[in-house]
């Protein structure tokens, strides 16, 4: 049994992600671009500015691993046919008459798989981000952390730019301020490759993807049946907040009552001097109704 799981996870490892897989992210990323507010509007103001939004939904990991690793930001462009593959899926989606490309890839078992196949190949950018980091700097294991999640949720990191591409500026979708499930487990994902690349963690890579993957496909799918916001990773998150950060944030109405209160019961020298004040006005107004 396990030597047939082995055989499964290799030639899994050795899946191709071109052309299937990789259309199947583009296209999901462009549909996820197409149902943000007012990204139709911008489509006909300034196709220009639509299509270069597209490119950073679908090369974002790209760009912000090779800005992480001082290359040039535009290394994505030299792979020609991805990038007309990327753009003849956005021109489908957001101007085929009638929307018919959009409706089709709406129909829910389209749809269904084209996010399980996005998730695959969440798990290839991952596992090509270390090892890019590792040609640059041998076994460091947090380089390799950090490009290894840029380049699996990098469309999410730098959502900020993009927005501002199309005239939104929008400062709490920050994700790093609060950051969605992809970008969560795309972290996840690169400490765990990175823990087994460095020989860490006793697991084989090929095995160690497959696991990692169908936990991936799994999740996304049911997420997406069950229209469900709540995530599997909400229990753990709370129980390790809980233990390093504190159960419960401090309450603003004691903020406000303890800068209320002297330090050491003491009366700060304002109030001193507002009593004295006082105390005079009171003791001139007794002194003029005496005369």
């Amino acid at each position: 049994m396990e030597e047939l799981l082995g055989q499964v996870a290799l030639r899994f490892s050795r899946l191709p992600m071109f052309p299937f897989f990789d259309l199947a992210h583009y296209a999901a990323s462009v549909l996820s671009l197409k149902e943000q507010p007012g990204a139709v509007d911008v489509s006909y103001r300034s196709p220009i500015a639509c299509w270069f939004s597209a490119m950073l939904y679908c090369f974002g990991g790209s760009i912000l691993s090779s800005l992480m690793l001082a290359e040039p930001p535009v290394g994505f462009l030299a792979n020609t046919t991805n990038v007309l593959l990327a753009s003849s899926v956005w021109y489908l989606v957001f101007y085929c008459p009638r929307d018919l490309a959009y409706r089709c890839f709406c129909f829910l078992p389209i749809r269904l798989l084209l996010a399980g196949m996005k998730e695959v190949t969440r798990t290839w950018k991952i596992t090509g981000g270390i090892a890019h980091a590792h040609q640059h700097y041998k076994n460091v294991w947090l380089i390799m952390i950090v490009v290894g999640w840029a380049r699996g949720a990098g469309g999410g990191l730098i959502s900020n730019f993009e927005q501002l591409v199309r005239g939104v500026w929008k400062p709490e979708t920050n994700e790093l301020l609060k950051m969605s499930y992809p970008v969560k487990i795309s972290l996840i994902g690169a400490v765990l490759f990175t823990m087994q690349h460095i020989s860490f963690l006793p697991v084989a890579k090929p095995n160690l993807m497959l696991y990692y993957t169908s936990f991936l496909v799994i999740t996304k799918v049911i997420m997406m049946l069950t229209d469900n916001a709540f995530t599997p990773l909400a229990p753990f998150e709370k129980v390790l907040v809980g233990l390093l950060f504190g159960l419960h944030p401090p309450c603003p109405e004691a903020c406000n009552s303890e800068a209320k209160v002297p330090y050491n019961g003491t009366s700060s020298d304002y109030d001193r001097t507002t009593a004295g004040e006082t105390s005079d006005s009171v003791k001139r107004r007794h002194a003029k109704k005496t005369e």
